[in-house]
């Protein structure tokens, strides 16, 4: 389990990608990290802090620690949109992703905000979860086909991190959806024609209900804006 908010804990970090942030949303299915509005500052978790894709969205403010060789004094607040996967060679001394290692690969811009030597490949970190800021209020990307509904859940504020989603259609109750993939959610319903109302539960277990998100002729491949967690 990812540590309580509040509570620095050490960990390493690396960069990845390119000066752009090419590719950090995969695993978490943010695949265009500035349209779904995280940009630059974000991070892939190793498995121990990954959660199985339920920290996908949480963020964590980050400092370089007790490495005055290479750390800057610069914080860094990340959102976690990737997994960076264990090697497959568990003895590989490159495998800082590998359980039960707690690892952050960051954007390379995020990363080389955190050293002031670019010739830094990896570095000790403090971090700690925080509350995440965002503009505007939870967003529902709906995919899927007429009898399968998946939902990518960004843009949540509060903890970032969901353990619980519902639908519901305005002429059908309530549907429990399942977690499908990183933070995209799913349940076999077929909804068309309906205007549909979400309920989501963040990690620390305040919920929010989003009535009449989407409009009757929503379609597949939109994103509808709901209520924001306060």
């Amino acid at each position: 389990m990812v540590e309580a908010q509040g509570e620095w804990s050490e960990a390493h970090a690396t960069g990845y990608s390119d000066d752009a942030g090419t590719g950090t949303g995969g695993a978490c299915g943010y695949d265009d990290v500035f349209k779904h509005g995280y940009g630059l500052t974000t991070a892939a978790l190793s498995t121990a802090l990954f959660n199985n894709g339920y920290s996908c969205g949480s963020c964590f403010q980050l400092r370089c620690f007790n490495d005055p060789q290479w750390c800057s004094t610069k914080t860094i607040t990340v959102t976690a949109t990737n997994f960076c996967p264990p090697s497959s060679d568990p003895n590989a001394k490159d495998g800082w992703c590998n359980p039960p290692l707690k690892h952050f690969d960051l954007s390379l811009p995020m990363f080389r905000s955190l050293v002031n030597n670019i010739a830094a490949g990896i570095i000790p970190v403090q971090y700690k979860r925080v509350p995440c800021s965002r503009q505007g209020g939870i967003k529902f990307e709906i995919n899927g086909n007429d009898n399968f509904l998946l939902v990518l859940v960004y843009n949540v504020g509060g903890v970032g991190d969901l353990k619980a989603v519902s639908v519901k259609g305005s002429k059908s109750g309530w549907t429990t959806m399942g977690k499908n993939w990183g933070a995209n959610w799913s349940a076999n319903a077929n909804l068309r024609g309906q205007s549909l109302s979400f309920s989501v539960t963040t990690s620390d277990g305040k919920t929010v209900l989003s009535q009449d998100v989407a409009p009757q002729n929503w379609e597949f491949g939109m994103s509808y804006e709901g209520k924001q967690i306060t």
